[in-house]
C-alpha cells in the first residue's frame, strides 16, 4: 500500500577479532563522492517519444524543479525548450494518442491528490511567461484522478477516474483533451477499485469484498455492473492485465488455485476457460510484467525479477529485436520506456548496480542504437559497489532472498553495516541501482536488504506467511536473522549496526529498536508508522474501498483481539525500551502514514529524555521531491549515522543545505 543463490563464497568468512579500523584501513584510498553526485536532482529523466516518432519529451531542472522539455529526436540538448514551470517537479508524464499535447500529473506538496494537465509543446509562452499555458483536465482542490485509458481511435479522449463526488470512489469520466471538457460517464456506487477499457469499451472492473477477495466483473456499455467472471481470495492474487486482440479473452495475471507462483493466463469470460501463457521457468519467482505491443495489443515478452532480470520473447519480431539489444548493451536491466505509434523507434533505459541508467533511442529499420543522456554523468561508476544476492537462513529454517552491497576496497569483515528494510510492505527488494545504498556503501557501510517474509515475488505462500506478522511477527523475526547472519558471517560489527528504512522499512526501523533495544546502535525512521491502530484509522478516504484485504493481512482494529494484537505490535506502547538514538523524518502533508504517526513516538522518547532528532518538510508527501530537502535530509542522516557508527562523512556541505536542514528540525519541546 505504500505509491529481493547460496550465499557467495566472498561472504563465508569467519569473524576475525581485529579493531575495524585495523581490518579495513583500506577505505580511504576509495575517493569520498559528494552528496549531491547521488541525490541531486538527475541530469535527465524519463524521456518519451512522440508518436510520431519526431519529437523527446523528458524532465530536467528548470524554475527550481524537474519540469518537461521537448526537443527533436536528433537535436543537441541545447536546443531544447522547457514547456512548464512548477515549483515542484513534476510526476508520471505521457504524449496524447495524437501527439498534440503533453499530459501530466501533479500534486499538491505530496498531498497525492494528482491533478492531469495537458500542455501543447508546439504552444507560443504568453509575453509573461517563459513556458506555453498548460490546462487542467481533471483533479485538484482536494480531488484526486487517477488516468485508465487512451483509446487509440480517438485520440483526443482519455479516460480517468475522479473522486470529487465521493472521497473514497472514483467515478468514471470522459474527457475531451482539447477543449479540456469532461462528462460524467459512470457513476461509482459499488466499491470498484479499478475500471478496465478494451479501446475506448469500458467492459470490465475489479473490486474487493467484505472477506478481502478480489473480483472481476463484466460492465455493460452503460457502464452497469454484470456477474462475477474471475475470483480470488484474499491469499490469492489476480488482476486483468490485457485485453486479448480477439475482443474476447482477458490476459490475467494470477496464482488463484493451486499456484504458487504468479503466472500469466489468458481467460474466456463466456466458457471460463483458461489457458496459461507463461509462468517463470526457472519456477522462482512471480511474473513481474508483461509487454505488448501498442499497436494491436499482441504479446510481446514477460519479465521476472529473480535475483536479476530475465526477459523471455513471445513475438517473433520482437525476440529479434531483444537479441539484438543485449548484443549492442552490457549486462544490466533493459526497459523499453516508450514507442512512436508505429513502434519503429523506442527509447531503452539501461540500468545497473553500479550505474543510475543511460536512455538510448533504437531505430527497428536499420536495427541501430544511439544514446540520447546519462542520467547522471558526473557520478562515477567505477567507484560504486556492487550489489549481490546472497541467502540466509531464518530461524525456523526458512530461506530467505536478499542484496548484499560492500563498501568498495573493504575486506567483508568487522563492517558497520545498515540494515535496510523495504517499504510496502507488499512489494521487494530487486537488483539494479539504488542512490541511498551506493551513497552507504561510498560512506563505509555494508548494506543488507533482505525480502522478509510478506514481500511480494517470491509466491504466494511465501508473501502470506508475513500475514499478521508486524513488529514482533516473523516479518520483523526474518530482518533480525539477518542481521544475525552478517554477525555470525563475521561481516559484520555487532557494535556498529543500524537500521534505516522508510514507510513500512520505517515502522521496521521503529519496531527493531523497540523489541530487539540490544542488536542496534542507531535507528532512522522515514514516514514510518508507530502505532498500527491510528496508521490504518488515519487511511486516506480513496483505500477504503480496500480495506478488508489490509484487515486481513494485517488486522482490524474495530476486533477487540486484534486490537490488542496490534497494539502489542505497534512500536509506540513499547518506545520505553528504545536505547539506541534515533533519526526521525517526515513531509507534513503525507495521506499514507500522516505526520500524527511520528510526531507521537517522538513525544514519547522526548518525555523519555531519550536521544531523538526529528525532521519535518512543511512540503513533501510519503516521499522527498524537493531536490533541497533531499540534501538536507541526507547530509543529516550522514552526520548521525557517522556520529553512531563510526563511517565518513564531508567536510561541507552548501549554505542552502545547511540552511534547509536548519529549517527542517524540529523543536521537539513544541510537540503537544
Amino acid at each position: 500500500m505504500y505509491q529481493l543463490a547460496l550465499t557467495l563464497p566472498l561472504l563465508m568468512l569467519a569473524a576475525v577479532a581485529l579493531p575495524a579500523a585495523a581490518e579495513n584501513s583500506e577505505r580511504d584510498t576509495q575517493p569520498l563522492l559528494d552528496i549531491e553526485l547521488f541525490f541531486k536532482d538527475p541530469q535527465y529523466s524519463a524521456a518519451r517519444i512522440s508518436p510520431d516518432g519526431e519529437t523527446v519529451a523528458f524532465r530536467s531542472h528548470h524554475a527550481g524543479a524537474m519540469n518537461l522539455w521537448v526537443k527533436a529526436v536528433d537535436a543537441p540538448f541545447d536546443q531544447a525548450r522547457p514547456v512548464t514551470a512548477h515549483a515542484r517537479s513534476v510526476g508520471r508524464h505521457f504524449w496524447s494518442r495524437d501527439g498534440r499535447f503533453l499530459l501530466y500529473a501533479q500534486d499538491r506538496d505530496g498531498d497525492e491528490n494528482f491533478e492531469i494537465r495537458a500542455v501543447d509543446p508546439l504552444a507560443e509562452p504568453s509575453a509573461d511567461a517563459e513556458v506555453p499555458p498548460s490546462r487542467g483536465l481533471a483533479g485538484a482542490e482536494g480531488a484526486r484522478a487517477i488516468v485508465y485509458h487512451l483509446p487509440r481511435d480517438e485520440p483526443d479522449v482519455m479516460y480517468v477516474g475522479l473522486n470529487d463526488r465521493d472521497p473514497s470512489l472514483h467515478d468514471v469520466h470522459r474527457v475531451h483533451i482539447a477543449a479540456a471538457e469532461r462528462e460524467l460517464m459512470v457513476r461509482n456506487d459499488a466499491g470498484i477499485q479499478r475500471w478496465h477499457f478494451d479501446q475506448g469499451r469500458l467492459r470490465k472492473a475489479s473490486r474487493t469484498t467484505a472477506d478481502g477477495s478480489t473480483e472481476i466483473l463484466r460492465v455493460s456499455g452503460e457502464g452497469e455492473l454484470g456477474e462475477v467472471v474471475y475470483q480470488c481470495s484474499f491469499q490469492e492474487s489476480c488482476s486483468l492485465t490485457r485485453f486479448h486482440p480477439d475482443g474476447q479473452r482477458i490476459y490475467l495475471r494470477t496464482n488463484a488455485g493451486q499456484r504458487d507462483l504468479v503466472v500469466l493466463v489468458l481467460f474466456d469470460p463466456d466458457s471460463r476457460e483458461e489457458q496459461q501463457v507463461h509462468q517463470d521457468p526457472e519456477q522462482e519467482v512471480d511474473l513481474g510484467r508483461a509487454i505488448f505491443s501498442q499497436q494491436d495489443d499482441r504479446l510481446l515478452a514477460t519479465v521476472y525479477a529473480g535475483d536479476r532480470q530475465r526477459i523471455y520473447a513471445h513475438d517473433e519480431d520482437f525476440a529479434t529485436h531483444l537479441d539484438r539489444l543485449q548484443e549492442l548493451l552490457p549486462e544490466g536491466n533493459l526497459d523499453i520506456t516508450s514507442t512512436n505509434r508505429d513502434e519503429t523507434r523506442w527509447t531503452v533505459a539501461l540500468t545497473r548496480d553500479t550505474d543510475p541508467g543511460t536512455v538510448y533511442l533504437y531505430d527497428t529499420a536499420d536495427m541501430a542504437l544511439s544514446e540520447i543522456y546519462r542520467v547522471r554523468p558526473d557520478l562515477p561508476s567505477e567507484h560504486l559497489a556492487q550489489m549481490e544476492p546472497i541467502r540466509y537462513t531464518a530461524r525456523d529454517g526458512t530461506e530467505i532472498p536478499a542484496y548484499l552491497t560492500l563498501p568498495p576496497g573493504q575486506k567483508p569483515r568487522n563492517l558497520p553495516v545498515v540494515v535496510h528494510p523495504h517499504g510496502g510492505p507488499w512489494l521487494r527488494d530487486t537488483w539494479g541501482y539504488r542512490g541511498t545504498v551506493q551513497f552507504l556503501a561510498n560512506r563505509g557501510y555494508a548494506v543488507l536488504q533482505p525480502n522478509f517474509r510478506g514481500s511480494s515475488g517470491y509466491g504466494k505462500e511465501f508473501l502470506n506467511a508475513g500475514n499478521r506478522g508486524w513488529g514482533t511477527g516473523v516479518m520483523q523475526h526474518d530482518i533480525t536473522d539477518g542481521v544475525k547472519h552478517l554477525i555470525d558471517e563475521g561481516i559484520a560489527d555487532p557494535d556498529r549496526i543500524a537500521i534505516y528504512g522508510a514507510s513500512y522499512g520505517g515502522f521496521a526501523t521503529l519496531a527493531g529498536l523497540a523489541f530487539t533495544p540490544d542488536l542496534y546502535a542507531a535507528g532512522v525512521s522515514v514516514v514510518g508508522p508507530s502505532n498500527i491502530i491510528t496508521l490504518v484509522e488515519s487511511f486516506p478516504a480513496y483505500w477504503r474501498p480496500g480495506i478488508a484485504r489490509w484487515q486481513r493481512r494485517v488486522g482490524d482494529p474495530e476486533d477487540p483481539e486484534d486490537r490488542e494484537r496490534l497494539k502489542a505490535q505497534s512500536p509506540l506502547f513499547s518506545a520505553q525500551h528504545i536505547r539506541a538514538p534515533l533519526m526521525v523524518v517526515h513531509g507534513a502533508n503525507d495521506p499514507r502514514v500522516v505526520q500524527a504517526e511520528s510526531d507521537q513516538i517522538v513525544r514519547v522518547l522526548r518525555d523519555a529524555g531519550h536521544d531523538v532528532a526529528y525532521y519535518l518538510a512543511p512540503d513533501e508527501g510519503h516521499g522527498l521531491v524537493d531536490e533541497t530537502n533531499r540534501l538536507a535530509v541526507m547530509a543529516a542522516l550522514e552526520d548521525f549515522l557517522a556520529e553512531h557508527l563510526g563511517g565518513r562523512l564531508q567536510d561541507a556541505h552548501p549554505q542552502r543545505v545547511e540552511e534547509r536542514r536548519e529549517a527542517l528540525r524540529v523543536d521537539r519541546s513544541t510537540l503537544d
